[in-house]
């Protein structure tokens, strides 16, 4: 096992060049990410040493929990690129958000004040206890207003595991998919890591995320990529060329 183990590259070392981040907590305050400006600077600067060439960073929009707005998003963005110039300025530093999907989100669509990852691309997540029961209906009515919907860490909703055809649903519903890259090294446990390599097998993802938090996100970087479908993983991560 230890053999097989070190001949595995690290998540580290298959970020190729040019690598666009299309999520991330970097953003102090706002959410369950970055809490000070000190956290934003470490957490920027290790991914810029990590090979990350741009970060579009996406705070979490979630009613009750982090009741984020285009305005508060805006305004820590800007404080960051006053505070931490150069930095802000070597990461491209770009900010857009993580909507949960649910009716909140949907009024905002209507209002057209979604952030997006670019174009009309925007990242949305669901509820990890549940999806919601109007879940197909949410995902028509985003594309109805000139939304493309970005389903962060699909293989992280542990009530998909046993329900595989659900993906092939999502996607022919008009759902793009994002890969949570630490999925590929465990962090997430064994049923992550199998599902997500059934979505690499199938070719089911169409972008990558670091979906960085904290330095224990940092630190797992370094770990061994466990997952069996390495050549795809990294063909999804160059996708994300289309972000720069």
């Amino acid at each position: 096992m230890f053999s097989i183990l070190k001949s595995k590259p690290s998540l580290a070392e298959l970020i190729p060049k040019e690598f666009v981040d299309i999520h991330s907590h970097m953003l102090p305050g706002i959410d369950d990410g970055a809490k000070e400006m000190k956290d934003t600077q470490f957490l920027l600067e290790s991914m810029l040493q990590l090979g990350f060439e741009k970060v579009i960073t996406t705070p979490h929009t979630m009613s009750g929990v982090w009741a984020n707005t285009p305005e508060t998003i805006t305004e820590a963005y800007h404080l960051v690129k006053k505070e931490l110039p150069d930095l802000a300025n070597k990461t491209k530093l770009q900010a857009a958000s993580e909507y949960l999907l649910d009716e909140n989100c949907i009024e905002a669509a209507n209002k057209g004040e979604l952030l997006t990852l670019k174009d009309n691309l925007v990242l949305v997540e669901l509820s990890f206890i549940s999806a919601p029961i109007q879940l197909y209906d949410y995902l028509f009515e985003l594309q109805l207003k000139g939304y493309k919907p970005v389903l962060a860490h699909p293989e992280r909703y542990a009530y998909f595991f046993n329900k595989k055809e659900e993906y092939a649903r999502l996607k022919k519903a008009g759902c793009l998919f994002q890969l949570n890259l630490l999925a590929t090294v465990g962090y997430y446990g064994k049923e992550v890591l199998e599902t997500a390599d059934f979505l690499l097998k199938n070719d089911g993802y169409d972008f990558a995320g670091s979906d960085m938090h904290h330095k224990k996100h940092l630190d797992a970087f370094h770990n061994k990529v466990l997952c069996k479908e390495k050549n795809k993983l990294e063909n999804v991560m160059k996708q994300n060329i289309r972000f720069k």
